[in-house]
């Protein structure tokens, strides 16, 4: 990459031949420092994105990410871990929303069913203007978090029910 050129001061260099000699660091960071000196095009031959991923087994991506950190951000932005942004809780649906899908769920289906789908029930969260759009996914989630611990003596959001067979098939 020549767009983002590595070029390493001599106390730079010095600090991460040190780093990497002794090993007491992350392995990020010491791989983070390994990349960097590979890269330096002051000291010596600078080696190209295939050379560094050869010699040391990362990615291409991470290669050409830290090249980009360490020209726009600086030595130790390259050099630290930069934390992965707050995710939203896992579970979205909550309050009045999570009350109503367990009532929903614990109620007779529509007419035509035998049971509640999560596709059903999503559809019918967006139906009564509980919320804009849902998916089956976050319906799961949320249903998955009420199903009773093992152990308990409550069965859950879901009753068990016996599917009737399909088939005129034995049954076991």
């Amino acid at each position: 990459m020549d767009k983002y050129r590595i070029i390493l001061t001599v106390e730079e260099r010095a600090r991460l031949e040190h780093m990497t000699s002794s090993g007491k660091a992350a392995a990020r960071r010491l791989t983070h420092a390994r990349v960097l000196l590979l890269a330096d095009e002051l000291h010596g031959e600078a080696c190209s994105d295939a050379e560094i991923l050869s010699a040391l087994g990362t990615s291409v991506r991470t290669i050409e990410r830290l090249r980009r950190r360490f020209v726009t951000e600086g030595f130790e932005a390259a050099l630290d871990h930069r934390p992965q942004p707050p995710r939203p809780d896992k579970v979205k649906v909550k309050g009045n929303v999570e009350q109503k899908l367990v009532e929903l769920a614990c109620a007779d289906p529509p007419r035509g069913r035998c049971h509640w789908t999560l596709q059903l029930l999503a559809d019918e969260l967006v139906v009564l203007g509980l919320v804009d759009t849902i998916s089956t996914v976050t319906v799961w989630q949320a249903l998955k978090k009420m199903i009773s611990s093992p152990g308990s003596s409550r069965l859950g959001v879901f009753r068990p029910t016996r599917t009737p067979s399909m088939s005129g098939a034995w049954r076991t």
